[in-house]
């Protein structure tokens, strides 16, 4: 039976329609590739740090700058969509709005090991990774122009990946997103009515039922949000308010590190290592008018099916599986 589900952080509708399951690709049987010879063309391997811009940041056990030695590399992106060094020149053509693209665009190498992924990575080396997260969001805040920045990371090449060695990226830019300015324009909307972080009560009221819950530490709760655009759609959140990624304590980091493996090893084993992509919304810690009512968080997104038609032309989208499902098939998952 379909219904009809409304989503509180974006006031956006979405349909589950359990009769959409034969749309689901699901990969037929889980292939673990874990090591292999260094492949001779991929920019990102340790040896072939010349074939990649200068390092920004390097996690390393030894060696040189933009040599081997490092376990977690930062870069520039070597086609960027959005370039950092010109000036912010906005202007218009009539009633046109246009500006110069300017922004950051930088990748992540997450491990020198070419056929690792974070759903196989330890929690340690997941919490790595975090760090380097962190290292460049704080950085790239300082800048004035920048509006908005967004982690995110695209998992096989369905998911819009076009390199194999696991990277993820993460782009400033003077514009905050429409999607993110959904989220905050109804955030504030509901604490302007009820005083209270809807984020708070979506976590409040999750916990209490229960149902869509998949995984929970000291710090951090992972569930199935009532109303998914994608089936296995999961969401992390921290459960103290923080408005920006930025305010992370480090004894809260191996949490994080904990929740995030956690989730992608769940998807990796009850769906075969399929696509996703996961997003890290977050505020600046500079907006100051969204401090009380917006609460950063993590959305996970298994590729498992494509939109049609009618979702592009109306906004809905179709997920054929209930989040109560979902979330009781991947708690049941043995992640050890």
């Amino acid at each position: 039976m379909s219904e009809f589900r409304k989503d509180p952080v974006t006031n956006r509708w979405i349909i589950i329609s359990p009769e959409f399951r034969n749309r689901m690709n699901i990969p037929e049987k889980l292939e673990e590739v874990n090591s292999g010879p260094i492949p001779e063309n991929c920019p990102f391997c340790p040896g072939h740090e010349d074939k990649t811009p200068p390092e920004i940041i390097a996690y390393r056990k030894g060696g040189e700058k933009n040599g081997p030695g490092w376990w977690v590399r930062v870069i520039p992106n070597k086609f960027p969509a959005l370039m950092i060094e010109p000036p912010l020149k906005r202007r218009g053509i009539g009633m046109y709005d246009m500006m110069n693209g300017v922004g950051a665009h930088e990748v992540i190498i997450e491990t020198p090991n070419h056929y690792m992924s974070l759903g196989k990575m330890t929690e340690k080396e997941v919490e790595d990774v975090l760090w380097a997260y962190y290292d460049r969001f704080t950085d790239l805040q300082k800048d004035p122009r920048m509006e908005y920045i967004l982690i995110f990371k695209n998992h096989k090449r369905e998911a819009g990946s076009s390199l194999e060695h696991p990277h993820s990226q993460i782009i400033a830019t003077p514009i905050v997103p429409k999607r993110v300015m959904e989220e905050m324009k109804w955030a504030k909307k509901y604490y302007d009515y009820k005083k209270r972080c809807m984020f708070c009560d979506i976590l409040t009221q999750e916990k209490e039922d229960g149902r869509r819950v998949i995984f929970e530490n000291d710090h951090f709760i992972t569930f199935a949000p009532f109303a998914p655009r994608f089936p296995y759609e999961m969401h992390i959140m921290p459960k103290e308010h923080q408005p920006s990624f930025g305010m992370i304590k480090p004894s809260e980091m191996p949490h994080l590190a904990s929740a995030l493996r956690d989730a992608l090893r769940r998807i990796y084993l009850l769906l075969n290592d399929p696509p996703y992509n996961f997003i890290i919304h977050s505020s600046l810690q500079s907006r100051k008018d969204v401090s009380e009512s917006y609460h950063w968080h993590i959305e996970i997104v298994p590729r498992l099916i494509k939109m049609t038609g009618f979702e592009w032309g109306s906004g809905f989208h179709i997920n054929p599986v209930y989040p109560e499902e979902a979330a009781s098939q991947l708690r049941e998952v043995n992640v050890t």
